[in-house]
């Protein structure tokens, strides 16, 4: 499935909030080099225990990515974080 998210750089720590409907991803990572976008992926990817792809927003904070997971599943993920 393809979710939209909002990437945060330089953050203190890796973090995944809901923030007005969207998924917001803190990352520790500077923007260059592909860093935070790498950060990104595998750590989602590691927290989601899934396989996770960046589509779309490679240079940009609002990202589109391929999560290999049903929209069911999603759906429990984000209802686990707005506990």
């Amino acid at each position: 499935m393809i979710v939209e998210i909002t990437a945060v750089p330089n953050s203190k720590r890796f973090s995944v909030s809901l923030k007005d409907g969207r998924l917001k991803v803190c990352l520790r990572s500077v923007p260059e080099h592909n860093k935070a976008n790498l950060e990104l992926v595998q750590g989602l990817s590691r927290l989601l225990g899934r396989d996770v792809a960046l589509v779309a927003g490679q240079t940009s904070k609002r990202k589109k990515l391929e999560i290999a997971m049903s929209e069911a599943e999603w759906a429990v993920f984000l209802s686990k974080l707005e506990e």
